[in-house]
């Protein structure tokens, strides 16, 4: 098989003052990193499902991914390899994935004792579990696709398929060892909380919970809408998908609402939520700041040619209340505002402070990249799917190259320091190959739980592949 041909790339992209080992939390990816792809088996598509949840098992053990010989990818099995000796184990057969994007959504629970993923068979969708003790496949809901849990509980959000939601449209949580299911945030709830925004989203048609994903803690939920526009669940006119919605599962209540989805995901604290252009929004009240490495809203323009529009917030459209007074009134009403973008469930509270706070090749001296805009650290990401490292200093996102100098078909693996300081490229690719898919798949990249490795896809070649890149002394 053809391997790219594309350098591997550890370069630093600004100028930074000097830092010890201690203080600079980029210190072990600067140099001699490892990038391997995990599986070496030639002739087929190794993908993991999301950047929402870690391919490698909580231990450490095992990595896990949806194999497919289909072009497409959208037909294949789920598998688990051990690390250490390279066995390879089908969990789960005769899946047909809904696209080549999150596949299966295959994830690890209960601490790695059980792999949950969703699928099609016979014209059925459903979500199955399999425990790793007695390796037997069971299902625990028909008609209903998993969301993202957490690998060390036994909880997982359900939603209707969104193309063909039927008459249950809310959010159900599961328990996988018990079979238990609650239903916890119901559409009528939400069209009670923000009745203008649902009005002027869906009218008098009936959407559905869609695409929920729990909080480390689970005591937190985010999900987005989806109104069905069409049969066809491989298709991008299945349905018309909007907003972000928060809820806390303690409280009982609506935290915070945007109108608009980027590519969220929790942090470990399980109040912060990272999203694109290194943005982090606080799910208390839905206030956000940006991470103080990126170039101002002017000097974006300046770099783009007096356009800053490919570096939107999400939800930056949402009207804004000029005073505090407004803002209140507003959000009381259950419209979409704030000082920024986010809708609060009534109550004003204060302002969150978002937390700033195969084949191996071997990293080693890279060509610096392209200046960031001037006067800044970082450079812009575009097409990103961002998430935080275990310890909280490190953001991990792909990206179209681009404004790193970069071909429109070329991706890369990008680091950045939470506190602003530095970004690397950990890798670059040619990313326009791999499964011919409705919905292609992109890096989406993702630490291990202990930080030392992360786990991404690459597509370039006929075959799209899992890879991981680790340090050099884990």
């Amino acid at each position: 098989m053809k391997r790219s041909a594309f350098p591997l790339a550890a370069a630093l992209l600004a100028a930074l003052p000097a830092l010890s080992a201690a203080d600079d939390p980029l210190a072990a990816w600067r140099s001699g990193v490892k990038i391997s792809v995990v599986s070496p088996k030639d002739g087929q598509h190794t993908m993991h499902s999301y950047f929402n949840t870690c391919p490698e098992s909580p231990d450490g053990k095992f990595v896990l991914f949806y194999s497919s010989t289909a072009p497409d990818g959208h037909h294949g099995e789920v598998v688990i390899r051990n690390r250490a000796s390279g066995e390879e184990k089908v969990l789960a057969a005769n899946i047909n994935a809904e696209d080549a994007h999150r596949v299966a959504c295959q994830q690890w629970v209960s601490g790695g004792q059980r792999v949950v993923f969703h699928g099609e068979r016979g014209g059925e969708w459903f979500t199955g579990c399999v425990d790793l003790d007695t390796m037997k496949e069971r299902i625990l809901a028909k008609n209903q696709l998993a969301g993202w849990g957490q690998p060390n509980a036994d909880i997982v959000p359900l939603y209707s398929p969104h193309w063909n939601p039927g008459e249950h449209r809310d959010l159900d949580l599961i328990n996988v060892v018990t079979g238990e299911k609650t239903t916890p945030v119901t559409v009528d709830a939400l069209k009670h909380a923000y009745p203008e925004w649902f009005a002027k989203a869906f009218g008098e048609q009936k959407p559905s919970i869609f695409f929920p994903i729990l909080s480390p803690d689970l005591k937190r939920v985010f999900f987005k809408m989806a109104l069905k526009t069409g049969d066809d669940p491989r298709s991008k006119s299945a349905s018309a998908r909007e907003g972000l919605i928060c809820y806390g599962l303690a409280e009982k209540k609506f935290l915070y609402m945007n109108a608009k989805w980027g590519h969220p995901s929790w942090q470990q604290d399980s109040r912060h939520i990272t999203e694109m252009h290194y943005t982090v929004f606080d799910s208390n009240d839905g206030s956000s700041v940006q991470n103080v490495g990126m170039p101002t809203k002017a000097e974006r323009a300046q770099a783009v040619g007096g356009s800053a529009k490919s570096a939107k917030t999400p939800g930056a459209d949402a009207p804004a209340a000029t005073t505090k007074a407004e803002r209140a009134k507003a959000a009381a009403e259950g419209k979409v505002v704030t000082k920024g973008n986010p809708v609060t469930d009534g109550q004003t509270g204060t302002k969150g402070q978002a937390s700033a706070e195969g084949k191996t090749v071997v990293a080693s001296k890279a060509p610096v990249e392209s200046a960031p805009a001037s006067g800044a650290k970082f450079h812009d990401v575009s097409g990103d799917h961002p998430s935080v490292s275990p310890d909280g200093r490190l953001v991990v996102t792909d990206t179209i190259m681009t404004s790193f100098g970069g071909a429109r078909n070329e991706w890369g693996i990008v680091l950045a320091d939470t506190k602003g300081t530095g970004q690397i490229v950990l890798h670059k690719f040619d990313n326009s190959h791999g499964a011919k898919s409705w919905r292609v798949s992109h890096p989406h990249p993702v630490f291990s739980a202990d930080g030392k490795r992360i786990y991404f896809n690459v597509s370039d070649g006929e075959f799209t592949r899992l890879f991981v890149a680790e340090q050099a002394n884990p």
